[in-house]
């Protein structure tokens, strides 16, 4: 009799909790972590939020169904419900869009995922202008699409304000743009910024034959991560155009861009780039034939690729067989662990061109450069003429000294925002069901060859795949059970996880205030957990062995009032650190003669042994 009532109250226990929140069922994702995080670790710390919140959002129904899916090897069947129920990363595929024809002026504001065909066609006069266009699809890729828009138009002026902003995995294409079009202005403002995933933005034959229209994009796909934009034919024929885009892919992580016959055969075009690619993570672009036969043409690129980590540019036949062109790279290449720049043909054959290059610097190889024409290079630095490497240049605050970390100290504070999409873990019991190989992914996410995407998964699965440096315990995991498993194999059961409260002060100073020692300042080991880009959560954790690490108090330098609470972890031992890391061109030395100190960026952790 007891026995059955006490059957009774659990299953009433039950319905209730499962009616109140499915996140409080008891065979919930996020109820068996934190009992398996009960079992797992005898520290009574907290549990962190930022955490927790991480967790997989799916009901015990959607794991249970998903699971078996994934053992049948059928889940890219379900793929849409399964990435929008665990709240992933996915491409969305394309919408079946039904065509519209219009021709009257048009104001749209909260517009998305439509078709427009003929769209401004012949116009003459007037203005179509989108506001909030495609704007906040965190969850819904929005997919849209227009053709021939604004072809062979009069002065007739098209304004996109907030295009795209915030989309998750985007797919918009512009095609024959502004073709034939006289006079008139298009001008694009916060253009895909920011794109919260993978956006693939292609404009196709974009303003060509154009004549005396200005077309401008001011904050293109700012902010953005990962994703690929593509132009073909962007001012191809045109004459007394200009072109203009201002901070383009600025604090992107990683971009692919392409730039097919951009300015071809234009007669007196004026194509200028501001802030072209600056502070991004790894951005690629490619220019095929720009600027070719040209006539008076001005191309120009003001701070390219300032301040970015690492990335590559090839640039074939630019500028050739122009006549009178002016091309200019400003501030080019400023940035940190460059890769390599290719410039083919650059010049080739033109007449009475100008080329300039100011701050240009190492790994960049020129051939066949400007056979005929008036060079002019300030500033430039190549291993292969000089043998002379110039310092890169690395984010004021990225890393510093372990004595700066006393009260009263005012410092630079770097980025720490997470730029990353927002995505869950996956439970193990789906998870361990799921292949973790390149095709394997790219099977079940229904990853295209070549994408955006399909290189960001090359690119994490080769990393975790890395064999471990030496001394080094590593491990990727995309459940929070395999994290916990890695923290204590390395650690112990007695284990605290710590991040930095918030990202206030980023990209600023801040004032120093209380300071703590973790485990009274004493040498430690840590494992440190930093994010992939991937289709679900992803870290990769590995073992950091002779640090300190601190908790403190930031204040704002003018009010003194806390605004932060941040953790930094201190390495000590850098002798296996390359000579060229980016601490030691910030700090100076080399490795092994001083330890380095860093913040720990947002949704980035560090584990310890508990106090």
């Amino acid at each position: 009799m007891i026995t059955r009532i006490f059957l009774l109250l659990l299953l009433s226990s039950l319905t209730v909790a499962s009616v109140r929140d499915k996140n409080q069922n008891p065979f919930s994702p996020k109820a068996f972590l934190i009992r398996y995080w009960d079992n797992k670790i005898t520290n009574k710390s907290p549990k962190p939020h930022f955490l927790l919140s991480k967790a997989s959002p799916l009901t015990v129904a959607e794991t249970a169904t998903f699971a078996k899916l994934a053992a049948n090897n059928t889940l890219s069947a379900h793929l849409p419900r399964f990435c929008s129920a665990a709240r992933l990363l996915c491409h969305s595929k394309p919408l079946s869009l039904s065509a519209q024809r219009t021709s009257r002026d048009a104001k749209f504001a909260v517009y998305n995922n439509r078709n427009f065909s003929d769209y401004g066609t012949s116009r003459l006069g007037g203005l179509n202008s989108f506001k909030n266009y495609s704007d906040n699809q965190r969850e819904n890729g929005p997919q849209n699409d227009f053709r021939q828009y604004s072809k062979a138009s009069v002065n007739h002026s098209d304004d996109f304000i907030t295009y795209g902003s915030f989309g998750n995995v985007i797919n918009d294409t512009f095609r024959s743009y502004g073709g034939g079009a006289t006079a008139g202005t298009s001008s694009y403002k916060n253009y895909a910024e920011p794109v919260n995933g993978f956006d693939d933005l292609e404009f196709a034959s974009y303003s060509d034959d154009a004549r005396k229209r200005t077309q401008s994009f001011i904050g293109y796909t700012e902010n953005g991560n990962g994703g690929q934009q593509s132009f073909a034919g962007y001012g191809k024929r045109g004459n007394e155009t200009e072109n203009s885009f201002q901070n383009y892919g600025t604090s992107s992580n990683p971009t692919l861009t392409g730039f097919s016959s951009y300015g071809n055969d234009g007669v007196r075009v004026n194509d200028t780039f501001k802030n072209y690619a600056n502070q991004g993570n790894n951005p690629t672009n490619t220019f095929e034939s720009y600027g070719n036969g040209g006539d008076g043409a001005v191309d120009r690129f003001d701070t390219y690729r300032v301040e970015s980590n690492g990335g590559s540019d090839s640039f074939q036949n630019y500028g050739k067989e122009s006549n009178g062109g002016d091309v200019d790279f400003k501030g080019y290449d400023k940035s940190d662990n460059s890769n390599s720049d290719k410039f083919i043909g650059y010049g080739k054959g033109g007449e009475k061109q100008r080329f300039g290059f100011s701050g240009y610097r190492i790994n960049s190889s020129f051939t066949e450069y400007a056979k005929q024409g008036a060079q002019t290079f300030a500033s430039y630095k190549n291993e292969s003429f000089s043998g002379t490497i110039v310092k890169n240049w690395v984010e004021e605050g990225k890393f510093f000294r372990e004595f700066m970390l006393k009260e009263g100290t005012v410092m630079a504070m770097p980025d720490i925002r997470d730029k990353m999409p927002e995505r869950s873990f996956l439970p193990r019991v789906i998870l361990s069901k799921l292949p973790f190989t390149v095709s394997g992914v790219n099977r079940v996410f229904e990853v295209g060859a070549g994408s955006s995407l399909d290189k960001i998964v090359k690119d994490s699965v080769s990393e975790c795949e890395r064999v471990p440096s030496q001394g080094e315990s590593k491990r990727c995991v995309g459940s929070m059970e395999d994290m916990v498993d890695f923290a204590t194999g390395v650690l112990g059961s007695n284990v605290v996880v710590r991040t930095t409260e918030n990202v206030k002060g980023s990209k600023g100073n801040v004032m120093v205030g209380w300071v703590n020692g973790i485990n009274g300042g004493r040498v430690t080991e840590s494992v440190s957990c930093h994010q992939s880009l991937f289709p679900y959560l992803l870290y990769y954790c590995h073992s950091v062995p002779k640090v300190r690490v601190y908790e403190a108090d930031l204040l704002d330098p003018k009010s003194k009032a806390k605004i932060n609470r941040g953790v930094a972890i201190c390495h000590l031992d850098t002798s296996a650190w390359s000579p060229s890391h980016g601490a030691f061109l910030a700090l100076g030395s080399g490795p092994g003669q001083i330890e380095v100190c860093h913040w720990i960026f947002e949704n980035d952790m560090t584990w310890t042994i508990g106090d």
